[in-house]
């Protein structure tokens, strides 16, 4: 290790000193986390001017301070799964009324797909706004690279129809589900759960003296994987610094200066989406601002992980803590929000690209027809996209190729998807938080809000 990486390293120790200190005055976890945020994004800076001319030090640098932020992801991501499980294992057996599950199931999936569906409209209106077209953009050398890939890609995601992708839902396998192993393993895992509740409910019925004991076993797991949650929560400053002096520092400006457009407008999108989100929670008598001061923390996890199923444990532990929403429907919104109806991933992202490939080959994007046609397409498809980094260019593979047009812009953005991607993830969180939210308060008028806070 050379003196120069040790010096880096040693200062980027010393920033992480500092993040210990606040927390040792209990600070709240969303100051703690803007600390991080600022003090990680100031490094990556410091290591973009001073080592400009050594990208090999920079490298090694990054290569050491990612064991911190690829760790704590890993961390997150190993909870996703039993998190899942247990949480909606026990919304399920704690419900009271029978139906209950259903209802918020369907509350929270119609939010998700009708909030995707409004990000796609904007998503249009804005690549009209700025006149974006495919047509000036040219293929780098890396980019070309992942030309044969891509196609590979969407060869195999043709083949699956939508009723194909729907049968893709029900687990086979929960063990290789578990392990994440597929795409759509969120869904699979939330399915198995509701029945093994459903089952679990059935022998409390019909054997009353095994009630108490179910209750107690679920109560039990719940309140031991919640407590591993928290444990890994207090990691996040320190995650955060990490990411995002990765983010910072890895950042080419090169490669992003030619697309500036798109990425402003890009960016006009997803400011306009949590508009929408703001307006909506007001519509059931939440303050926008009280509401994303309190979501910020999630926020920020989301925008530096660029993973929505990694930002599920946080998600939950927030709509529960912080937004007063039931267990039951913080987990299934949280849950549904990774691999359903992501508003930046699935929505607006997709709808952009088909208006700039249908301008470049002479389409009208702005026809009735091909809006409401991308649309439908673009809402369908949002079943099952993968809540982690790239799920936004399996969203446009599905989308292009319906909308019958083609996939080489895809490969030609990868250069900026990161910085794209940190935006659109956080915008996918806030949208499924909106869905808790919606669907608690709304609930909560029909007297089914009561029965889904009895399983805190």
């Amino acid at each position: 290790m050379s003196f120069a990486v040790l010096a880096s390293l040693s200062i980027f120790a010393v920033l992480l000193g500092v993040v210990f200190h606040q927390q040792s005055k209990q600070h709240r976890l969303s100051r703690l986390v803007l600390i991080g945020l600022v003090l990680g994004s100031l490094y990556g800076l410091g290591l973009q001017f001073v080592f400009s001319d050594h990208n090999q030090i920079t490298h090694a640098t990054l290569e050491w301070i990612n064991i911190i932020g690829q760790g704590y992801v890993n961390l997150l991501k190993m909870i996703i799964m039993p998190l899942v499980l247990v949480s909606m294992l026990a919304a399920v057996v704690n419900l009271e009324k029978d139906g209950s599950l259903g209802k918020i199931s369907g509350v929270s999936i119609t939010v998700l797909l009708a909030t995707t569906a409004i990000a796609a409209l904007i998503g249009i209106a804005v690549a009209g706004l700025f006149n974006l077209s495919a047509s000036g953009l040219v293929a780098g050398t890396r980019e070309s690279a992942q030309l044969v890939e891509l196609g590979n890609r969407e060869a195999m995601l043709n083949q699956l129809n939508v009723p194909q992708m729907l049968i893709s839902f029900v687990p086979t396998n929960i063990f290789s589900d578990l392990s994440g192993a597929r795409s759509t393993s969120i869904i699979s895992v939330v399915i198995f759960a509701v029945l093994l509740g459903i089952a679990g409910r059935k022998v409390m019925i019909e054997k009353p003296e095994l009630e108490q004991p179910i209750r107690t076993f679920v109560g039990t797991i719940q309140a031991v994987v919640m407590r591993l949650v928290k444990l890994i929560m207090a990691l996040t400053p320190y995650g955060i610094a990490a990411l995002m002096a990765k983010v910072i520092a890895s950042a080419s400006l090169a490669d992003i200066s030619q697309l500036l457009q798109f990425i402003l407008a890009s960016y006009l999108a997803i400011a306009l989406m949590f508009a929408v989100h703001a307006i909506l929670v007001s519509f059931v008598g939440v303050s926008p601002k009280s509401y994303f001061s309190k979501i910020w923390p999630v926020l920020t996890f989301a925008f530096s992980s660029r993973s929505s199923a990694a930002t599920i444990p946080l998600n939950v532990e927030t709509q529960i803590a912080k937004l007063g929403v039931p267990p039951a429907i913080a987990n299934l919104s949280a849950s549904f929000g990774a691999t359903i109806g992501q508003n930046g991933c699935a929505g607006i992202y997709p709808a952009m690209l088909a208006v700039m490939v249908a301008t470049s080959m002479g389409i009208d994007p702005f026809n009735w027809h091909f809006i409401l046609s991308l649309v439908a397409v673009v809402t369908v498809s949002s079943f099952g996209i993968a809540g982690v980094g790239g799920g936004a260019t399996f969203a446009a593979l599905i989308v292009l190729p319906t909308m019958g047009l083609p996939v080489t812009i895809v490969a030609l953005l990868i250069s900026i998807e990161p910085l794209l991607d940190m935006a659109r993830t956080a915008l996918n969180v806030s949208g499924a938080m909106t869905a808790g939210t919606l669907t608690s308060r709304l609930l909560d008028k029909k007297g089914i809000n009561q029965d889904a806070t009895a399983t805190n």
